[in-house]
């Protein structure tokens, strides 16, 4: 999978993205991530994910001083698109997220190869009020052309599917090795999954899509039918230096030697994408 060359966010030499607000409704108060676990999944591996959401709001560790930089540290730069979009309002409104329920069919109650009208129908369950519902497949459930966020006329729902199995070469770079560009080493996946670790980034793009642009006319960048939103308009960059077939600077784990870029709780760690940062208007990696 080929990603582009971004800079961090200190690189002042970058060209400013042009990135714009398209004066549609963000997500704003307070938001559940509910999830939806379709097929055979370890409570293990849903523990991955699991921890990954309640680390957006939660510090990394119950320690006085939380190991940084935080998945909480990562999700204040979504945070920052609704402070911007209501600097000029005198009713400004924040986003809160926290963990909500938690849904599990193991018994494949819709087949094994899934279109959108299956995802719609999952996630009719539970309430619909002041929640994002997030599917995610499992490694041996197929799909007709699905995509990352299905929108409907109220709100965003989220499906995320197993890379590692569906495609490997193409969307679980930069765990697996790429079909095309440089071949360098992959990287250790840092909860020693690959697949679920990937499902963490690509569910960390779609969730910061959702929140800043739930209905297509939010914030992106270029033609409303294929924007770059805040969690794709930095391709390939998860730390200083990126280029691609190479994810950039990244923290090691001197246990394991896996590559990762923030703190998550319950002593996890995770590698999430670089987000669009509206202030400078570059990419963030903090690390």
């Amino acid at each position: 999978m080929t990603r582009g060359i971004l800079s961090d966010e200190f690189d002042k030499t970058q060209e400013p993205l042009p990135f714009q607000y398209h004066n549609g409704p963000l997500l704003f108060g307070k938001i559940s991530i509910n999830l939806i676990w379709y097929g055979n999944f370890k409570p293990s591996r849903r523990a991955i994910v699991s921890d990954f959401i309640t680390s957006l709001t939660s510090p990394s560790s119950s320690k006085p001083k939380a190991d940084q930089p935080s998945v909480n540290t990562w999700w204040k730069t979504i945070e920052t698109y609704q402070r911007l979009t209501n600097s000029n309002s005198k009713k400004p409104s924040s986003l809160s997220v926290s963990s909500g329920a938690e849904f599990i069919d193991e018994t494949y109650s819709l087949g094994k190869t899934l279109t959108s009208k299956h995802i719609v129908r999952l996630t009719s369950k539970g309430g619909q009020k002041d929640a994002v519902k997030v599917v995610l497949t499992a490694a041996d459930v197929a799909d007709n052309k699905l995509r990352g966020n299905i929108k409907s006329s109220k709100f965003s729902y989220i499906w995320v599917r197993n890379s590692e199995t569906q495609c490997p070469g193409q969307c679980a770079w930069p765990f697996n090795q790429p079909i095309y560009g440089p071949q360098a080493q992959p990287l250790i996946a840092p909860n020693n999954d690959v697949g679920l670790d990937e499902v963490i980034i690509n569910l960390a793009s779609l969730l910061a899509r959702t929140a800043t642009n739930p209905f297509g006319n939010g914030y992106f960048q270029g033609p409303k039918e294929a924007p770059l939103e805040a969690g794709s308009a930095c391709p390939g960059t998860f730390g200083k230096g990126a280029y691609p077939g190479y994810a950039g600077d990244l923290l090691v784990d001197p246990t394991t030697g896996a590559g990762y870029n923030f703190h998550g709780g319950y002593g996890r760690k995770y590698l999430l994408p670089a987000l669009f940062y509206p202030s400078t208007s570059t990419c963030s990696t903090l690390v």
